[in-house]
């Protein structure tokens, strides 16, 4: 099991509101990598591998303390229509709402999803809670005709993918 570890370089600076500089925290390089990695991967982005969905969503969501839900809607050639952080929960667990995900779905006009999460404790292993609201999203979305390409779990710097595992 792998956590993210990240030491801060006395290098690395930030402005305040005042102008001054001080040493930037973990928190504040882990918000700026996620922002290098928006202006990167931007609507229309192709996703081309399976590596590149999984780098993409370690920077995403690893380093949180907590749980995350996440979603990319795609369209029908697999290209990135946006990125929704969808739920958020406690260290252990995300509520996850099946309507809430078609209906976002629904307003991408999306084609196609790609679901993640992360797993604070560095653990890639799916639950059996994390296989079930699979399949549940996975019915859902298949009544307007979304594909459920992936499950993707986030831990540290891991990753498992459940259409890798054969679980999709």
């Amino acid at each position: 099991m792998t956590q993210l570890t990240v030491s801060i370089n006395s290098d690395l600076l930030v402005r305040d509101v005042n102008g001054d500089y001080h040493q930037a925290t973990t928190d504040q390089i882990l918000d700026a990598a996620r922002q290098v990695i928006d202006s990167k991967m931007q609507r229309g982005s192709s996703f081309t591998s399976s590596c590149a969905v999984k780098q993409y969503l370690v920077t995403k969501l690893a380093g949180f303390d907590h749980e995350v839900f996440s979603v990319l809607f795609l369209d029908s050639q697999h290209r990135l229509i946006a990125y929704k952080e969808m739920f958020r929960g406690t260290i252990d667990g995300a509520p996850v709402y099946s309507r809430e995900v078609v209906k976002a779905a629904l307003q991408h006009n999306a084609a196609a999803v790609i679901v993640a999460h992360n797993h604070p404790s560095g653990s890639t292993e799916p639950s059996t809670a994390d296989k079930k609201i699979t399949q549940r999203l996975k019915s859902a979305l298949e009544l307007v005709d979304v594909r459920v390409l992936d499950h993707i779990i986030v831990g540290g710097d891991d990753t498992a993918s459940f259409a890798e595992l054969g679980l999709i």
